[in-house]
């Protein structure tokens, strides 16, 4: 069980079920007003801790720096919203509604003397946070039996903001063949007929005289060129692959966040109203 000497350690820390999963941070700590011991906390939980879920503090334990509950992280996400901007104290129906939410026997408690604030009128007082340092305040309404303090807490909302990662488009490398005209100039050799006539020498005499004195010959030469010839391969140039990289902008967010003012009021000798702030 959580003592009210705790309480420091306890407020703006992790909360953790059982399992030891997060479930938020400790927002507000609820005492008994007949006993003054800690009764509930609340844990900030949602995005940007926007929610905060009441959890029964009784059987709850102080683990290194971080505070475990017995109960399932989705279970005290999904506790039955209290509204306690007003006086912050619990009413007697929401109690119930928690007491039978967290399956804790709400006759029971009228009995045991440690088992809650169903031996009181159900109402508890609050412990908060200054600022954003997250120390802890001053005890709020929480009182003895037959005793109310008569003191006014003022709260005041605070914007957070983060960022969340989503989907902003896609990129995908497609393959694709076109058709381009080259154009080379290569050097072609053809052969061409030249006709040769040597006169009868004495170095020639006997082949020229071998053959018939006068008949009629044919005599065939083959002429070569060379033409152009054109084949392509297929030539690795380049390797072409998509990566990514995280490019940081500043962004401007706007937001409204509410305020609470507090002002007295009195009278004067001619008793006018007069304010105070």
């Amino acid at each position: 069980m959580i003592t009210r000497e705790q309480i420091d350690i306890v407020l703006d820390h992790p909360v953790h079920d059982a399992r030891g999963d997060k479930i938020g941070d400790a927002r507000h700590v609820f005492f008994d007003d007949v006993t003054g011991e800690p009764e509930w906390v609340s844990v900030r939980t949602g995005l940007f801790g926007t929610s905060e879920s009441f959890v029964p503090i009784h059987d709850a334990a102080l683990v290194e720096d971080h505070l475990e509950v017995p109960f399932a992280k989705d279970q005290v996400k999904d506790a039955p919203n209290v509204d306690v901007d007003a006086g912050g104290h619990l009413s007697e129906q929401e109690e119930q509604r928690l007491y039978q939410y967290y399956g804790i026997d709400w006759d029971a408690s009228w009995q045991d003397p440690h088992a809650g604030t169903g031996r009181t009128t159900g109402t508890t007082g609050t412990t908060g946070t200054t600022g954003t340092t997250g120390t802890a305040g001053t005890a709020g309404t929480a009182g003895t039996a037959g005793t109310a303090d008569q003191a006014m807490t003022r709260s005041e909302e605070e914007m957070h903001v983060g960022v969340e990662r989503r989907e902003a488009g896609r990129a995908r490398l497609r393959k694709y063949v076109v058709t381009e005209e080259q154009q080379y100039t290569v050097p072609v050799r053809h052969e061409e007929v030249r006709v040769e006539r040597e006169p009868i020498t004495d170095a020639n005499r006997d082949r020229a005289m071998t053959g018939p004195d006068i008949t009629e010959a044919e005599h065939d030469v083959t002429l070569y060129e060379e033409q152009p010839v054109v084949e392509t391969r297929a030539v690795p140039k380049e390797r072409v692959r998509l990566t990514t990289e995280e490019v940081t902008e500043e962004e401007t967010v706007t937001g409204e966040v509410r305020k609470e003012r507090i002002e007295s009021e009195g009278t004067d000798e001619h008793g006018d109203r007069r304010r105070r702030p």
